[in-house]
């Protein structure tokens, strides 16, 4: 009863602000985990005497592996106490981090990738958490700020990880990352509240109502295609852009690699203008115009071949910006559209949209290391362009379905 007291208390009053920083800290720094390696591809390749290609399935075993997280665990969070859970997977993926530091070799780098992505999933137990202390008035306020700590833990890790690369090494980024993960797990442990469970619904049956959801909502299929192609493309970009990069002409190391997430920053922070236009004029434009600034961004690299060096890495800076941007306000629509679909699933709503979207990384991440290897640059960029287009395609093709008539699942 003091467990229902001590949630009952903080939904009434509110999160307070520090109980809101923790938890945007910790959606920050448990998804930023999937992307830290991305700029240090060039150094670690070289380092352990793994190939570009091999080394490439570093990024596309953690996204696969945050997949299958979301699908198969984040429903978990409706059937027991969400915080016990966000303390499970906060030591497994210290753990999985640790291990990956001081991984002797490619096969375990790869190995600890996999168990990072499934961890990393705790940044999506958090978010629900924040919606279930948020008081009704200020939910979207306190989801915003949680979300805003997601995004910048996204775009930033690059940066960080560039720099603690290039001057540190790679192992000691994962090392840090880990005390960081632990730190985060400790001031969770202390001033997260419990939460009693939503459902009494057996494993099986969670995860069969999500293939229920996709068969009975148009909304959700549009969406999750849409979304997941988009990430094929955003993926494949940041996934090799290290590698490219290091090599000719341009010869950076990592922390040039991953000061090209501050560009992508730029453009995703300029994403809440996106929610404000899809209140006014409805989610379903902003899909479309959000997929098409991805279009226009990437198709716009087919140019770097007849500009100079630094010609070309403006050009890089202004299409990252660009396609962040769009893709970043993509999401924010597509979220506005799931989560409308039914108030009572929305955790399960939520596990499809983002499986969907880490599924489209993963892909975009195995595709985006064989067309450079195999390739060039510019193959990749072409696999962006067309993912992109049918996003696009995936928008613009058929009416709006309004699946409010459709049978709910709870």
């Amino acid at each position: 009863m003091s467990d229902i007291r001590d949630v009952h208390d903080k939904i009434l009053q509110g999160p307070s602000l520090p109980l809101i920083l923790l938890m945007a800290s910790g959606a920050g720094l448990a998804v930023a985990s999937l992307y830290y390696s991305q700029p240090m591809l060039g150094i670690l390749g070289s380092d352990i005497g793994a190939s570009a290609q091999a080394t490439g399935f570093v990024p596309t075993l953690t996204q696969l592996g945050y997949a299958l997280g979301i699908l198969l665990l984040a429903p978990l969070g409706d059937r027991f106490d969400r915080r016990r859970i966000i303390l499970i997977k906060a030591a497994v993926l210290c753990l999985a981090l640790l291990v990956a530091g001081a991984s002797p070799g490619i096969g375990v780098l790869l190995a600890a990738s996999l168990v990072v992505g499934v961890s990393a999933t705790m940044a999506q137990d958090i978010v629900p958490a924040a919606a279930t202390l948020a008081p009704e008035h200020s939910r979207g306020k306190v989801v915003g700020t949680v979300m805003t700590g997601l995004l910048l833990g996204i775009l930033l890790s690059r940066v960080v990880s560039g720099f603690v690369a290039e001057h540190f090494g790679w192992r000691a980024m994962f090392l840090a990352a880990a005390a960081s993960i632990a730190l985060i797990g400790l001031a969770t442990w202390r001033g997260l509240p419990r939460f009693q469970p939503t459902t009494h619904l057996a494993y099986t049956s969670l995860i069969a109502s999500l293939g229920r959801l996709w068969k009975d909502h148009a909304d959700l299929r549009r969406a999750s295609w849409a979304q997941g192609l988009l990430s094929v493309g955003f993926s494949a970009f940041w996934s090799t852009l290290a590698v490219m990069l290091h090599g000719e002409p341009f010869q950076l190391g990592a922390a040039a690699a991953g000061a090209f997430g501050l560009a992508g920053a730029a453009g995703a922070l300029a994403a809440p203008i996106a929610g404000r236009l899809a209140d006014r004029k409805g989610p379903e434009l902003v899909t479309r115009l959000g997929a098409g600034l991805v279009v226009l961004s990437f198709m716009s690299m087919a140019a770097a071949p007849w500009l100079p060096v630094h010609g070309q890495l403006l050009l890089l800076v202004v299409a990252a910006i660009g396609f962040d941007l769009g893709i970043q306000a993509t999401l924010i629509a597509h979220q506005t559209i799931v989560y409308g679909i039914d108030p009572g699933a929305r955790s399960r709503l939520n596990a499809v949209l983002f499986t969907s979207m880490f599924i489209g990384m993963a892909v975009g991440s195995a595709l985006g290391a064989v067309f450079l290897a195999q390739w060039s640059w510019m193959a990749v960029i072409a696999l962006a362009t067309v993912s992109s287009l049918a996003a696009l395609a995936v928008r613009l093709w058929g009416a709006p379905v309004v699946s409010a008539g459709a049978r709910l699942v709870r």
